[in-house]
């Protein structure tokens, strides 16, 4: 990996951590990354933690190559979508460890993982693209839809409600919210937890369970290409 995302892996967990300024912007370029930090990992039979920097796990797209025009702007929301999709399905557990902000693309990170854990703080949580005048994308829905609770869904999808890591927490966002002083070992402590698995259960169970979902990703993101821009 480069710059944009270190892989470390110790004693059977693969830590990937965004490292692209001071957002964290996902670009092209860093899903290029992630995906093949995904597939070494996957090699490596372990464990995944996706996670950001002090402070923020993502603030969402790269604005510049979303405002650069339709046909890129769908382009990067396709490569997102396929990514959370492929975080969905793969076969080793996913932590997705949030350490701040999260938001947009940032916030579907955390709703593709396996177990999400957060810091308490002054942080936000949420999908603001109504807010920035993005009309949803299908992909989005069908995901949000799957993976919060009900009583917050629509706010947080038609009304780009961001919320503090607490409420986050209601909402289905997170599994696990520490202080921050915890955050390190509560990380290891779910990954070492998930680490006793059976791995090939795991997959299985996981595929069956979400069989729904990923079918729903699958109509959503070619919809999303026809449609978006």
């Amino acid at each position: 990996m480069s710059e944009l995302v270190a892989y470390r892996l110790e004693d059977g967990v693969a830590t990937l951590t965004l490292n692209n300024g001071r957002v964290n912007a996902l670009s092209p370029a860093v899903f290029d990354e992630l995906n093949a930090a995904l597939d070494r990992a996957e090699q490596d039979r372990a464990v995944v933690v996706l996670r950001g920097q002090p402070g923020v796990l993502s603030g969402g797209y790269d604005l510049k190559v979303m405002n650069a025009g339709p046909q890129q702007a769908v382009a990067l929301v396709t490569r997102g979508s396929s990514f959370s999709r492929r975080l969905l399905a793969h076969p080793y557990p996913v932590v997705v460890a949030c350490s701040g902000h999260a938001i947009a693309k940032g916030a579907f990170l955390l709703l593709s993982g396996d177990y999400r854990i957060g810091v308490d703080g002054a942080f936000r949580i949420g999908l603001n693209e109504v807010q920035i005048g993005m009309t949803m994308h299908q992909a989005g829905i069908e995901l949000a839809r799957d993976r919060l609770r009900g009583s917050a869904f629509q706010r947080a999808v038609i009304n780009a409600e961001l919320f503090e890591p607490r409420t986050a927490l209601e909402a289905g966002f997170f599994d696990r919210l520490v202080p921050v002083g915890d955050f390190e070992d509560a990380v290891r402590e779910a990954a070492a937890q998930l680490k006793g698995l059976n791995m090939l259960a795991h997959r299985n169970t996981k595929l069956k369970v979400r069989q729904a979902l990923l079918e729903a990703l699958d109509q959503a993101i070619e919809l999303d290409q026809r449609h978006l821009g």
